[in-house]
């Protein structure tokens, strides 16, 4: 019997130490599910760049927009769990499942079938407007919403998308109402509003900084409890008086069931990159602040922010999209 049970245990582990010994074999996959240009896309590409040569294999970005990130969720979601494909997921992946079934939707995908690896960055969003456009300040930007209800438009990354979300956390908290026209994604967001396509828009500080250092936008606040470093000159909302916080974070995520060798793998991998001098530097040159959080402590953040988020999209309430 002991012979019996220990060829059994040997039968059952060995596949596990053949996937540890020669994973990864073949180029790994890394879904953004946003267009170029994004938060997730700018994080996305150093972080792969860097995992890339820790171990031995391309890391491919796989930009697949749609549904405000929806479609390249659930394609990771319910794709193979053997550690070939990545997501790099913003906030809006806990809010997507809850705004679906508040459409009369089925859900796409459910959070219980992704499993988080780690948390790569999490920044607060930054109300931007053009700056050659007439808003100076929130203030300015406040008044000419309550005069004009629901004239002054912004852009977002699609509707229930995380940027969509914080506009509308703030239009709560101001008692405005503003126009929503939605996007792919943050690059063509941010390039309508440059194109005059829209009056505003909530972005990461990292898809945002770099017209606002060109002189193209103007930064009106940020959504965080705090200023921020890269900008330290931009008020906070708190300060201004509303009670409007909103974090944008990205975090890398498998398939649920991925085996635990190739997961751990994964997540040494990653928590080698974060401290890697020139993985830093890489993100300092975008502005992007590493917020580092290994997969148990990963996955108790998404679940308190699942949480408030949930709360967050139930009182937008249904949105009847054109």
């Amino acid at each position: 019997m002991l012979r019996i049970l220990t060829a059994l245990f040997f039968a059952a582990v060995a596949p596990l130490a053949a996937a540890e010994d020669t994973y990864p074999s073949k180029p790994i996959q890394m879904v953004v599910p946003f267009p170029p240009g994004g938060v997730a896309d700018i994080t996305g590409r150093p972080t792969a760049q860097f995992m890339s040569r820790i171990l031995k294999q391309p890391i491919v970005i796989v930009n697949k927009p749609g549904a405000g990130g929806a479609i390249g969720m659930a394609t990771v979601a319910k794709g193979r769990p053997d550690g070939y494909t990545l997501l790099m997921a913003l906030s809006s992946v806990s809010i997507i499942p809850v705004a679906e079934r508040l459409q009369g939707r089925p859900a796409s995908y459910s959070l219980q079938e992704l499993a988080p690896v780690a948390l790569i960055s999490a920044d607060p969003t930054v109300l931007v407007v053009r700056a050659d456009g007439p808003y100076k300040s929130l203030k300015d930007f406040v008044a000419a919403a309550k005069a004009n209800p629901g004239k002054i438009n912004y852009a977002s990354s699609g509707v229930y998308g995380t940027l969509h979300v914080a506009m509308e956390i703030f239009a709560n908290a101001a008692g405005i109402k503003l126009y929503h026209i939605p996007y792919q994604g943050g690059g063509p967001a941010v390039t309508a509003l440059l194109g005059s396509q829209v009056d505003a828009l909530a972005s990461g500080p990292s898809a945002a900084i770099g017209q606002i250092k060109a002189g193209r936008m103007r930064a009106l606040a940020v959504w965080g409890d705090k200023r921020l470093a890269a900008m330290p000159e931009v008020p906070s909302m708190k300060e201004l008086g509303y009670n409007a916080e909103f974090y944008i974070w990205s975090g890398l995520f498998l398939p649920a069931g991925t085996p635990p060798v190739i997961t751990t793998r994964l997540r040494n991998t990653v928590r080698q990159v974060v401290n890697e001098p020139d993985f830093k530097d890489a993100m300092a040159k975008i502005d992007t602040p590493i917020a580092y959080l290994d997969a148990p402590e990963f996955a108790k953040f998404v679940d308190r922010d699942a949480k408030r988020l949930e709360a967050a999209v139930v009182r937008i309430g249904r949105i009847d999209e054109k």
